[in-house]
C-alpha cells in the first residue's frame, strides 16, 4: 500500500474503532441514545451522527461524553481522545468531492477505501467500480434528473477518482463483483459504449485479486432481486464487517450488526452458487454477438 493509502486506512480505521468504543461503553451503562442525548444536552441527530461515523467529535465533547460512561481517568481517556484527532485531522482524497455528494456516499468511500476485502452485487448495472467513464457519464445522466453537466462531471470524475485509488494501489483489496446477467445486456450509452464496456469488464476479470461472477437468467428467481449491497470486510479483527445498501434516492445506508449483516452473506453464496456454472467470457460474447457492428 502506497504511504498515503496506508496513513487513509489508518484514519478511517482510528475513526471506526472509536465509534465501536463509544457504543460498547453506552451499551455497557445500558443507556440509550435518547438517555444520552439527554444527559449531555445533546440533539438526538448530534448523537446518531457521532456514533455512525457521519462526523468527528471534537476533544471536549469527547471528554464529557466519557465522564457519562465512567471513563474518567487520565490515562483511560488519553487513548479515546487519540482515536478522534487521529480521525479528524487528515484530509482524505474524497474530502474533495463532499459538495456533489452525500454524507451517507462520503462515509461509504471512507469505509471501502480501508477494507481488505469488498463483495458486491449488482442486479442492473455494471458495478461502479468496473465502469469506464462514458457508461459512468450515461448511467449518471439518467439518474441525475435537472442535474447540471457540471455536476455529473464531478460525479464521473469522483468515479473515476475512486477506481484508481483502489486499483493503482499495489496491494489492492480483494474484490468479488456478482452481476445479473440483465447488467450485461441494456446499450447503456448505445452499442458503441456498451461494447467498450464488456470487453473493460473482461479485461477486469483477468486482474490479480479481481473475481466477477454472473447469474444466469437461467438461474431463474434468486435473493439478488431484492437489489443491490456491498459488504466489506476490515483485516482488523475487531470491526465487524459492513453492509451497504443504496436506497431509491441514492443513498448508501450502513449496516454494521451481525445479525443484520449474516442474511447477505448468506444471499451471497447462494448467488454464487446460481453463477458457478455461468462463464463470463461467454456471457460477454454473447451480449457483444447481438450489438451492430457500427454502433448507435
Amino acid at each position: 500500500m502506497t504511504p498515503v493509502a496506508l496513513q487513509e486506512a489508518a484514519v478511517q480505521l482510528q475513526r471506526r474503532r472509536l465509534r465501536t468504543e463509544l457504543r460498547r461503553l453506552r451499551s455497557e451503562r445500558e443507556l440509550t441514545q435518547k438517555d444520552v442525548a439527554r444527559e449531555m444536552d445533546w440533539s438526538l441527530s448530534k448523537l446518531n451522527r457521532i456514533e455512525s461515523g457521519a462526523v468527528g467529535i471534537s476533544t471536549s465533547d469527547l471528554k464529557g461524553l466519557l465522564r457519562l460512561y465512567g471513563v474518567v481517568e487520565d490515562n483511560d481517556v488519553e487513548p479515546y481522545v487519540q482515536m478522534a484527532r487521529a480521525g479528524r485531522d487528515q484530509q482524505q482524497w474524497w474530502d474533495r468531492f463532499r459538495y456533489v455528494t452525500s454524507t451517507q456516499y462520503v462515509n461509504f468511500l471512507a469505509y471501502e477505501n480501508s477494507a481488505s476485502v469488498i463483495q458486491q452485487f449488482e442486479p442492473m448495472l455494471i458495478p461502479g467500480l468496473l465502469q469506464n467513464d462514458d457508461y459512468a457519464r450515461a448511467v449518471l445522466e439518467e439518474l441525475a434528473g435537472s442535474a447540471s453537466k457540471q455536476l455529473v462531471d464531478d460525479w464521473v470524475q469522483l468515479r473515476m477518482q475512486r477506481q484508481e485509488e483502489l486499483f493503482e494501489r499495489p496491494d489492492r483489496p480483494e474484490m468479488l463483483f456478482v452481476i445479473s446477467e440483465a447488467a450485461l445486456r441494456p446499450w447503456v450509452g448505445g452499442a458503441d459504449v456498451m461494447r467498450r464496456q464488456l470487453r473493460r469488464l473482461r479485461e477486469a476479470s483477468k486482474l490479480d485479486k479481481v473475481t466477477i461472477e454472473v447469474v444466469p437468467f437461467k438461474g431463474g428467481a434468486h435473493p439478488g432481486m431484492k437489489g443491490p449491497f456491498v459488504i466489506l470486510q476490515f483485516t482488523e479483527e475487531l470491526l465487524e464487517d459492513v453492509l451497504f445498501l443504496e436506497n431509491s434516492r441514492g443513498d448508501m445506508i450502513s449496516r454494521d450488526v451481525k445479525e443484520e449483516v449474516e442474511p447477505y452473506y448468506e444471499s451471497l453464496g447462494r448467488l454464487r452458487d446460481l453463477a458457478k456454472d455461468a462463464e463470463l467470457d461467454a456471457l460477454i460474447d454473447e451480449a457483444l454477438d447481438r450489438m451492430p457492428e457500427n454502433g448507435l
